[in-house]
């Protein structure tokens, strides 16, 4: 089923080419674009959307406050904040508006696909930079408010996940893609994919932010 679009940006070169980009996938149609937040509301509105792409920073309406409309007035339309900010404040401003996702605007072709396509089914997805960024925050945190990470009891979870996955899992908490995932073990992204699917469903979370937070709470990954 084809995924319908709108896209956010007040930057004319990167709006028009995220939609050559999309233009490429019979799954997507790019069906209305804007430079304002002030229009994003009107445009969700009229053509009714699966994802909406949305610039963060903009003039008169901000990414944010854009995506707080649409989250109050249409919550099942999923939006995918673009930014180049890997900030975890300017991160968790958007997901608290309601965001579903969060993307660098350094993403390749293939990582924004990737998002569009997650994101789209219910899941959410954040670039890894800024995954990696979360994670490191998260565990400074736990050190400040524990003590010492040594001092929370953990779960280990050697009887849920097989050697490989447990590697996988790892390589996600480091911030890697599928594609980095699949160079650094010689396997190919199918497979990688696969195993994302089994951590996933073995972890019981929705999607690879949550497994990651997961696993960092219970002492399964290392954060460099």
């Amino acid at each position: 089923m084809t995924k319908r679009i709108v896209i956010i940006d007040d930057h004319v070169l990167f709006r028009e080419g995220v939609k050559r980009i999309l233009d490429f996938e019979d799954c997507f149609e790019v069906v209305a674009e804007g430079d304002d937040g002030d229009q994003a509301l009107a445009l969700v509105e009229q053509y009714q959307p699966d994802v909406v792409l949305m610039d963060i920073n903009m003039p008169n309406v901000d990414g944010v406050q854009a995506t707080k409309r649409i989250f109050a007035k249409y919550p099942d339309v999923r939006v995918i904040i673009l930014s180049i900010h890997d900030d975890e404040n300017y991160v968790t401003h958007a997901l608290k508006s309601g965001a579903n996702g969060y993307l660098l605007k350094e993403m390749d072709s293939e990582a924004l696909i990737e998002a569009i396509k997650i994101v789209s089914e219910g899941g959410s997805y954040l670039h890894p930079k800024v995954t990696h960024n979360l994670v490191k925050e998260f565990q400074r945190l736990s050190k400040v408010q524990s003590g010492s990470i040594e001092d929370i009891e953990y779960r280990k979870p050697l009887h849920l996940l097989t050697r490989r996955e447990c590697e996988v899992l790892q390589l996600l908490a480091d911030g890697k893609s599928n594609r980095a995932i699949s160079e650094h073990l010689f396997i190919s992204e199918k497979t990688v994919k696969n195993h994302v699917s089994n951590i996933l469903q073995k972890m019981n979370v929705n999607d690879r932010t949550q497994a990651v937070v997961t696993a960092i709470r219970n002492g399964w990954v290392e954060v460099l």
